[in-house]
């Protein structure tokens, strides 16, 4: 490690959990969709190769401790206790020689369940509620028992589903399954197991929050009944695989929650109606004394997810005060993940406030960060932008449960900058078997990653650009100031094109013949136009675009018209600039469009409604007069709303210059977002 910069020595010192020593203070944190038992599987669990793949990756990259996404301790389709897999565990010994090889430790997280987390969907829903087809559905998928809580309440995914209440018999057998499968895992070579978890509101954090916990049995009303599920738990598994085996517990410090899917922002002077500060001091130690070896921990619930799940909005290190405060009151390991920075994580660590620094999503989006930052290479390094648009893209909006594509909810934890990420089989780069010149017209991130791609494959490629710098829309999309991590993945894609002598870079070239390019292949990688809505005086509106980018300056008081996620996006900018926005929308509710999580559009909404910014649903536009925008509600009610200034943000058209003997990829072929764009570039570049 003689090219670490010194500011990150304290990450590579070594801590132990329990009897277990750990190389060095980075921890893989848990994500859905990494079990290693697979994750949503409709042939039920089995050992997950392509989840096996992308850990030894990691571990051949430096990481000190890896946790494996949850695995449910009972399929999910089918029923079947894990523990009654023989040749999973059989598996996941082969697997775990080949990690230790690496000099990794591997903890598995075991899972209590979801309760009224469950994130239900669109398509499940209806299945439920009808009694009859929830019988018939039950011995492929236990809808019932997925969405069992401590009380019955509604579900945080569909709230007119009202989840039934978890029996004392049920609680039994789950705690029996923990002890069981710890017991297979630790003869399996693992390392330790991960308890989950009195956190972010999963089933045992039901328990021990009274918010949601109404219970009048052993296991509810006073504190010890309480968090006694969870006691009960390590006992079990203490019991069985004996006290030197390490049981890690995935722990909220704060529930971050005013209410009912109603989160806390960061700063915000609120009384929390979950796990306060005060309780979180007495039940870490608590569980500490239980035999819980370590706390893995953050904040939030479903109700404020953005504080497990931070998006771009939520600061750097948005855990990190926090959970510094609670290691005061316990003497096991404490790790911290949210938003962590290695610089922050290492200064954290060396001065003695938390014990290692939890990572989750840039591991999906660069195996090799952190071998990239042991040699000093740290522009290298392929950021992470927070989107969850590959690896937790949950969606909901009012009145619908989880929106997501069924096929894309059993697809978690891929990445939309890195297709290869949980996708090895259908995006792998491999030599083209004849190389050839390829045009790329558009340089923006799809026709950047089309380029490198072709490069990567052997292909010549020359990437034409009209504008005098590579980037395109989304030097725009990356200009809010929250926008620091998209605004360094344009950096890193500049740098990375640098790289290859094969692609040669055309700047202020606009294309307006394929033909005369000379190409073998051409990709058309143009874009998008935005939209125009026909009302008298559309003219005195600005162009999201021309906003983003600074070419229009606008006034106090402004209107956007167009409440998806740029227009919010656009709005919440403002607001912090200390401008005063409204947002006009015709849908019944701020971006109701799939595949962006709930995570991002919850935050952006609890944002607005905290700060009383206000928003119009369900309304349109009639006309933009000077000083005002005439709008009429879903009665038919015509008013103004006083503008200085009118941001037009309706969305786009596909805009390719050529559809004829090219390949289309990107919003030229079909809006979308940064997934869509990069994954359709593999999906044409691999084939060339």
């Amino acid at each position: 490690m003689n090219n670490l910069d010194p500011k990150y020595e304290a990450l590579f010192t070594p801590w132990k959990v329990g009897n277990v020593e750990i190389k060095n203070r980075i921890v893989m944190c848990p994500m859905g969709g990494t079990s290693l038992f697979g994750w949503f599987e409709l042939g039920g669990c089995h050992f997950d190769k392509e989840a096996a793949k992308l850990f030894l990756e990691r571990a051949q990259n430096n990481v000190g401790l890896i946790i494996p996404g949850i695995a449910p301790l009972r399929d999910t389709f089918w029923g079947k206790w894990l523990w009654q897999n023989p040749k999973m565990f059989e598996d996941l010994k082969v697997f775990m020689d080949e990690i230790h090889k690496t000099g990794a430790k591997l903890f598995v997280q075991l899972t209590a369940g979801m309760g009224r987390s469950w994130a239900i969907t669109e398509l499940v829903a209806p299945l439920h509620k009808n009694k009859f087809t929830r019988a018939i559905l039950k011995p492929i998928l236990d809808t019932s028992h997925e969405l069992a809580c401590p009380s019955p309440q509604p579900s945080r995914w569909a709230h007119d589903i009202i989840c039934p209440e978890i029996t004392v018999e049920q609680i039994h057998e789950i705690i029996e399954a923990f002890a069981k499968t710890a017991k297979l895992c630790m003869d399996a070579g693992v390392d330790g197991v991960e308890v989950h978890a009195v956190h972010e509101g999963y089933l045992l954090d039901q328990f021990a929050i009274e918010f949601f916990n109404k219970r009048t049995d052993n296991y509810g009303g006073s504190f010890e009944n309480r968090y006694r599920f969870a006691v009960e738990v390590v006992d079990a598994i203490k019991k069985a695989c004996g006290k030197d085996f390490p049981v890690s517990l995935r722990y909220s410090v704060e529930s971050k929650m005013k209410g009912f899917c109603e989160g806390a922002m960061p700063g915000e002077d609120y009384v929390e109606v979950g796990r306060n500060m005060e309780e979180s001091e007495k039940a870490a130690k608590y569980l500490q004394d239980a035999g819980y070896d370590m706390l893995n921990a953050d904040n939030g619930t479903y109700d404020s997810w953005y504080w497990a799940h931070p998006p771009m909005y939520m600061p750097e290190n948005c855990n990190l005060e926090d959970v510094a405060h609670i290691k005061k009151f316990v003497e096991i390991p404490v790790v911290c993940a949210g938003r962590m920075d290695p610089e922050t994580g290492a200064a954290a660590i060396a001065e003695g406030k938390i014990d290692g620094m939890g990572v989750a999503r840039q591991f999906l989006t660069d195996p090799e960060w952190i071998t990239k930052l042991i040699e000093n290479r740290i522009e290298d390094i392929k950021p992470c932008i927070c989107c969850h648009a590959g690896c937790f893209n949950f969606s909901s909006s009012k009145g619908h449960a989880n929106t997501q594509d069924l096929t894309d909810t059993m697809g978690l934890a891929r990445c939309a900058l890195n297709p290869e990420t949980m996708q090895s089989k259908k995006y792998n780069i491999q030599p083209a078997k004849k190389a050839k010149k390829v045009a790329v017209i558009g340089g923006g991130i799809g026709g950047m990653e089309a380029a490198i791609v072709c490069a990567k494959r052997g292909h010549s490629v020359t990437l034409y650009e009209k504008s005098g710098e590579l980037g395109g829309v989304f030097i725009a999309a990356a200009s809010p100031s929250f926008k620091e991590k998209d605004r360094a993945l344009i950096v890193w894609y500049r740098r990375e094109i640098s790289r290859y002598p094969s692609i040669t870079v055309k700047l202020n070239t606009e294309v307006t013949d394929v033909k005369s390019l000379g190409a073998d292949e051409v990709i058309v990688a143009t874009g998008a136009k935005a939209k125009r809505i026909p009302i008298p005086g559309v003219e005195k509106s600005i162009e999201a675009v021309d906003f983003l980018l600074g070419k229009k300056q606008v006034g106090e008081r402004i209107v956007v018209i167009g409440g998806g996620l740029t227009g919010c996006e656009i709005a919440y900018e403002l607001f912090l600039q200390g401008k005063k926005p409204a947002i006009v929308e015709m849908m019944d509710d701020l971006i109701v469009t799939p595949g962006i999580c709930l995570a991002n559009t919850s935050y952006l909404r609890d944002c607005f409604k905290a700060n009383n910014l206000p928003v119009y649903l369900e309304t349109g536009v009639k006309e933009i007069k000077d000083g005002a925008v005439v709008v009429a509600d879903k009665e038919g009610k015509t008013f103004e709303i006083e503008a200085d200034s009118v941001i037009l943000s309706v969305g786009y058209n596909p805009a390719p210059i050529e559809t004829k003997g090219v390949h289309v990829i990107g919003d030229a072929q079909k809006v979308g977002n940064l997934r869509s764009v990069i994954w359709g570039a593999w999906d044409v570049a691999t084939k060339i």
